[in-house]
């Protein structure tokens, strides 16, 4: 083989790009000999030497001004392991030639790469760390570079470690699958790279790596050389728990956290929690706030902040935000430990414009539609995905495998999915093409939607995979067997919708509403539901929770707790954002920390205990969970009484041995001697009362038993005569189911004992802190505040977890008090009994 001057200029113009057949070492057709040629720009002198005998066998010519060297080796004529030592101006480097080395990509994973079912595509494309074996056998640590350019013109690799020179790293094309790739020894971890393209267009064009697992923040936008370090889990009983629990018949309490800005730190708040101090803070709230769940918004990398990681470039890369890839997978890991799952937002719907991501990433429109009607978001303006292309399926089923596997998550929440199923979403007429039946229906996205979650239910037993879907699409969570899109949950938009414009108007009008309460039963058991107040429901001009309520402050903060009490025991699992649990007066801003300050009020405090116990009372109490999903787990009393705006109702657990009786007052009207009917000819206890003085009620409770009386009441054989309290929520059991409740409660105590000796720990470090959180964002937000919060001093609050550890229920049958916040923190460790606030009074 004889390589000409022409053939370099072939390369370096982009009208030859199988570089692998000029650049490196290659026999001599002609002569008994071996031939090598390389391009190092820059260099003065290149020496070619035997890594053997580690002695120079050849010096290489500089062909032209480019870089361009070749050289003759006589007398071998069988390649063998070598280095290239350079000269350059200031230095002297030994190179490791990249073009000595095969390709390691294996046929089988091209092959399912190509048809659209590989699930580990990040397993041989971005970055990975290689070990290969050279002409001699010897082998070569480094990292293998790939990355799917199928009409790119030439691909190479720029970075820290070839001083961004892209003739230095031009990557072998394979035609059949549209891949480049190339093993580089001289890499080190943590080292900045983008891929060069010639593209289509014959533009020089640099582009991040769309499997990148780090990435750099903005302004920056280069691709992270990943760790060659793997992360030594310690959660493999839980990952089994996991995959023995039917999730479905099990509590799920989910706290949705923006983790940007759910604490800040620095004088003027402008810096955010690294995952140690998330570790340290938000894992011990959770924990004693008694939230099965955490819901992480995306950490995909973003280069907006406004766009709250709903617009990621970096798929595959953790934020830097918050720290690096190891330190989120320690925050996993820790939740874990202390028996809390973590759920992932993630945005397969649409991708952002930005020039270095994966828009017209080879000159073509690789990974989304070229007609604007089928690629491009109107409302969003982002491009669509096109799910109808096996290499983007793959790409996708990747990164859905690639968090669940090497980041642990426990199941992934799917942002927009409505927008994935139609093809006329958000488009008037002429906006958009139909599908080849002449439907609006996605038909491609609906198959990469089934295929997507029958893939991850069957690797990952016992996730959830859940669907934000804001319409009336039937099937959503039906097993894909079923014809079903095989989602485990559904996000219950019509109930959030429904109830919230309930609570926005005057007590004195919901009379004329009541069927906004009453009409998410009426489908409820159509889907597997996930009552959700999310994040959006907060922001852009739609208010907190708090202030969407009319009336004057008391009548706010008991709506809201009544509110929350006639969440926590509908049909269905919930989710409450970051905040609501506390009742923020302002809405969400990303660029802030929460209003921490807030708990230092009493009605705030209020709404904090109230939520704590709620879920304290659900996990202990399987009428509430066991049964969300079959119409058996609840009956009506009374949903009819709208001159009230009250409502009356049952819940069952699954077999029906024990229930739950709820009344929740929507008015400020107080009812005593409200007549209930009553399923059991026994005595019942009140276990909840929003309305309790501890939550900063008027304390209209039934503090003693209530008595079943022989008259038949909506249609139960017996009734008896409670007191319902304003704008309140109240639970009653029977007496009876109060035995039951201790024993389950002590098993759970014993269980999560090491949650209880985590969190004291770190509540009494949270205790000496004063300045952490008191960010100059809260500062002028306390002056906002209203009612008697406006003429009292912010105060910096250390930590919610230590500023509410106060004792806040005593045993309803047993008359003893609840053991304090500290006894509070073990997940699903409440007492399982009867629970009342410590300052109220036992039955």
């Amino acid at each position: 083989m004889t390589t000409s001057i022409t053939d370099a200029s072939a390369i370096i113009n982009e009208q030859f790009n199988d570089v692998f057949s000029v650049l490196g070492m290659h026999k001599n057709e002609q002569s008994q000999s071996l031939i090598v040629n390389c391009f190092l720009p820059g260099a003065s002198q290149v020496e070619v030497i035997d890594l053997k005998s580690n002695r120079k066998v050849a010096q290489l010519n500089a062909e032209d001004q480019t870089g361009y060297f070749s050289g003759v080796i006589p007398r071998r004529k069988n390649p063998f392991a070598y280095q290239l030592r350079a000269q350059y101006p200031h230095s002297l480097e030994l190179i490791n030639d990249p073009y000595q080395y095969p390709s390691p990509l294996s046929e089988q994973d091209v092959y399912l790469f190509n048809e659209g079912s590989q699930l580990q595509a990040y397993q041989f494309q971005g970055a990975n760390w290689r070990e290969l074996a050279a002409a001699n056998g010897e082998h070569t640590h480094g990292v293998h570079f790939c990355v799917w350019a199928p009409n790119a013109k030439r691909v190479a690799v720029v970075g820290d470690f070839n001083y961004w020179h892209g003739e230095r790293h031009m990557m072998r094309f394979h035609p059949a699958s549209g891949l480049w790739d190339i093993f580089i020894p001289e890499v080190e971890a943590g080292q900045l790279y983008k891929f060069q393209l010639i593209n289509q267009q014959g533009e020089l064009v640099e582009k991040a790596d769309p499997y990148a697992k780090g990435m750099q923040g903005a302004p920056g936008n280069a691709s992270v050389v990943p760790p060659k370090e793997a992360y030594q889990w310690q959660d493999d009983d839980w990952l089994a728990k996991r995959a023995a629990v039917a999730s479905h018949k099990s509590p799920m309490s989910t706290y949705e956290v923006h983790l940007a800005s759910w604490r800040r730190v620095g004088d003027n708040g402008e810096q955010y929690y690294q995952y140690q101090k998330l570790i340290d803070e938000l894992i011990p709230y959770v924990v004693e706030m008694g939230f099965s769940h955490i819901q992480l918004m995306p950490i995909s990398e973003y280069p907006f902040d406004g766009s709250w990681g709903y617009q990621p470039v970096g798929l595959f890369a953790p934020t830097q935000r918050m720290g690096d890839a190891v330190g989120l997978k320690a925050f996993v890991d820790a939740c874990h430990g202390n028996d809390i799952a973590v759920l992932l937002d993630w945005v397969p719907a649409h991708f952002p414009k930005d020039h270095h991501g994966l828009a017209r990433f080879d000159g073509s429109c690789l990974y989304e539609h070229a007609d604007p009607r089928q690629g491009e978001h109107p409302d969003w303006d982002t491009l669509i995905f096109n799910y109808g292309r096996a290499e983007v399926q793959s790409f996708l089923l990747s990164n859905a495998h690639y968090w669940l596997s090497e980041f642990h998550f426990d199941g992934l929440r799917l942002d927009a999915v409505s927008s994935m199923l139609y093809l006329d979403y958000s488009r008037e007429q002429g906006q958009w093409l139909p599908n080849e039946h002449g439907g609006r229906e996605n038909l491609s996205a609906i198959a990469f939607l089934k295929q997507l979650n029958s893939s991850m239910y069957r690797e990952f037993p016992g996730i959830c995979m859940i669907a934000e879907e804001s319409t009336a699409w039937g099937g959503v969570t039906k097993p894909v067997s079923d014809d079903g899109l095989g989602f485990g949950y559904k996000w219950n938009m019509g109930w959030m919708n429904d109830t919230l414009g309930y609570l926005r108007r005057d007590p004195i009008y919901r009379r004329h509403h009541h069927h906004e309460m009453t009409f998410s039963l009426v489908y409820a058991h159509t889907e597997q539901f996930i009552l959700s107040l999310s994040h959006d429901e907060v922001v852009h001009g739609k208010a907190a929770l708090i202030s969407k309520i009319p009336g004057d402050d008391w009548q706010k903060f008991a709506t809201l707790r009544a509110y929350y009490g006639f969440m926590w025991s509908h049909p269905g699992k919930q989710l409450l954002f970051m905040g609501g649990e506390f009742a923020q007066r302002d809405e969400w801003n990303h660029n802030y920390s929460l209003d921490w300050h807030l708990l230092q009020y009493a009605p705030h405090q209020g709404v904090q205990d109230w939520v704590r116990d709620l879920n304290a009372f659900y996990h202990q109490t399987p009428a509430l969970f066991e049964a969300d999903f079959e119409p058996s787990g609840f009956q009506w009393l009374d949903c009819h009484n709208a001159d009230n705006s009250v409502f009356v109702y049952l819940r069952f657990c699954e077999q029906k041995q024990t229930h739950v009786l709820v009344v929740v007052n929507m008015t400020p009207q107080v009812h005593h001697g409200f007549r209930v009917g009553l399923p059991n000819n026994e005595a019942y206890v009140e276990v909840l009362n929003s309305d309790d003085k501890h939550y900063g009620g008027s304390h209209v409770v039934n503090e003693h038993t209530v008595e079943p009386e022989a008259q038949r009441w909506q249609e139960q054989a017996q009734s008896a005569l409670i007191s319902v309290p304003p704008l309140g929520c109240c639970y009653l059991i029977p007496a009876s189911q109060t035995q039951l409740s201790n024993q389950e409660g002590q098993a759970n105590s014993d269980k999560h004992a090491t949650s209880e000796v985590k969190l004291e720990a770190v509540s009494k470090t949270e205790a000496a802190k004063t300045k952490a959180t008191k960010t100059t964002a809260n500062k002028s937000k306390a002056t906002k505040t209203k009612s008697t919060e406006s003429t009292t001093k912010s105060k910096a609050v250390s930590s919610t977890a230590s500023k509410s550890k106060t004792a806040s229920k005593t045993n309803a049958v047993n008359k003893t008090k609840s053991t304090s916040a500290k006894s509070k923190a073990k997940t699903n460790s409440k007492a399982k009994t009867a629970v009342k606030p410590s300052n109220g009074k036992g039955a």
